[in-house]
């Protein structure tokens, strides 16, 4: 092993460490309201509209509906899978279940971010996060159903929780025969996201 090969190992495991607490400090300083610290975790061109970008419209954006919306809220991060497009971006996948405050009802929530992340100036940022939900509804009322999204004063709605993957169709659009199934080959390493997306587009989500 070269030096050259081995300062890039301890370079990658340092990257995916950092990526990780990248995660970890999101659910933080939402939950505690530190807007300051949250937005920092974005890259600074962050886009938060199709006219607006930069961490201060984010900040804009995350106070009104943060108060709108939720009197507190707490941010439950799981599984995570981080694959690199090269040293300095990368793309993963991180489940989160969430609970919210809001008014008088406290309503559970369990989705997962497609993320995509980039190094700058040394540092791991959030390009973007792209929220896929399954379902939103009230601790006492189990989402059975079609519309799992379900809030308060809201009409329930489909979250984009299975949209990235297109085995979810394909399971169930295609029961098993008799025949003994083939297999197919494993994923190249560090295309384990990439080849179970099957090149589907990202979905487009709505904001409500």
């Amino acid at each position: 092993m070269t030096d050259n090969t081995l300062l890039q190992r301890i370079d990658r495991l340092e990257s995916l460490d950092e990526i990780r607490q990248l995660a970890a400090k999101y659910s933080l300083s939402l939950d505690m309201r530190d807007l300051d610290a949250h937005v920092n975790l974005f890259a600074a061109d962050i886009r938060v509209s199709r006219e607006l970008s930069g961490r201060q419209h984010l900040k804009r954006w995350l106070d009104d509906t943060l108060r709108l919306q939720f009197t507190g809220t707490s941010h439950h991060i799981g599984n995570h899978i981080i694959e690199f497009d090269d040293a300095d971006h990368a793309h993963g996948v991180v489940y989160s279940k969430n609970e919210h405050e809001t008014g008088d009802q406290w309503v559970i929530m369990q989705m997962l971010y497609w993320d995509n992340y980039e190094r700058i100036d040394g540092r791991w940022y959030f390009r973007r996060r792209l929220p896929c939900y399954w379902y939103a509804t009230d601790l006492n009322k189990p989402p059975i159903g079609d519309d799992k999204m379900r809030w308060p004063d809201r009409e329930a709605y489909s979250g984009a929780y299975h949209d990235l993957w297109p085995s979810w169709d394909d399971f169930w659009g295609n029961p098993p025969g008799d025949d003994v199934p083939e297999v197919a080959a494993p994923a190249p390493l560090e295309e384990f996201l990439n080849t179970m997306r099957r090149g589907a587009p990202e979905p487009r989500i709505r904001i409500r």
